[in-house]
């Protein structure tokens, strides 16, 4: 773990939020925060900063042992795998102080948000710059296998042909515009966007709403 000062603090707030960082001035909505949290560790990892206005300003929160602890029951009851994270509380006087949630990588793929606590169904989300956006069925499915770290072997057939001839022609492609292009059904444009983008042939783009391909 960092070792977490005012100054190191003061230094990673400068450029704002991005893919690896969030601000939260408390722990109000800590469902939503925890959100924040699935996304990072469903992505690269990322650090929450408890106790950090929008814009970066270091206010610090009182009583931060007990929006950590708010925290702390949020990941332990709706984030199922169990979340791994680090946690350090950096003083920033008598009264207040900064909560410093590192996240990292899951090992297990997908990480959801639980609806409820006592089910393991729930929703699963990915890091796209700033935002922390629900993760498509296809999106779940790639992150579960790519955990499995074996090449995909497929065969370059028709449907493939008919995919990359569409990406000559524009630089993206989505499920949609694919499965009628191609004239085929949703499921089956869906299994082949998957197995290509296993294979390192296309990059998904996750975006709100659905995703988009591209040859990588």
């Amino acid at each position: 773990m960092e070792n977490w000062s005012i100054r190191r603090l003061n230094e990673l707030t400068k450029n704002g939020e991005g893919i690896h960082l969030e601000f939260k001035r408390k722990a109000n909505f800590p469902d939503k925060i925890a959100k924040e949290l699935v996304a990072f560790a469903n992505t690269q990892g990322g650090i929450l900063l408890l106790g950090v206005d929008d814009d970066g300003t270091l206010s610090g929160t009182r009583n931060i042992e007990g929006e950590v602890f708010v925290m702390e029951q949020a990941i332990g009851n709706l984030i199922w795998p169990k979340l791994d994270y680090a946690l350090k509380v950096v003083k920033l006087n008598e009264k207040k102080g900064v909560a410093v949630f590192e996240i990292q990588k899951g090992q297990k793929l997908p990480l959801q948000l639980r609806e409820k606590s006592d089910t393991k169904a729930g929703k699963a989300y990915i890091r796209v710059g700033e935002q922390s956006l629900q993760a498509s069925k296809e999106m779940r499915e790639i992150l579960r296998r790519r955990v499995k770290a074996k090449d995909t072997q497929f065969t370059f057939g028709e449907k493939e042909r008919t995919l990359m001839e569409l990406l000559e022609n524009n630089r993206t492609i989505s499920l949609i515009e694919f499965a009628k292009a191609a004239k085929l059904s949703k499921f089956i444009a869906s299994r082949t966007l998957i197995k290509l983008v296993l294979a390192n042939v296309l990059e998904i783009q996750p975006e709100e709403g659905q995703d988009v391909y591209f040859r990588k």
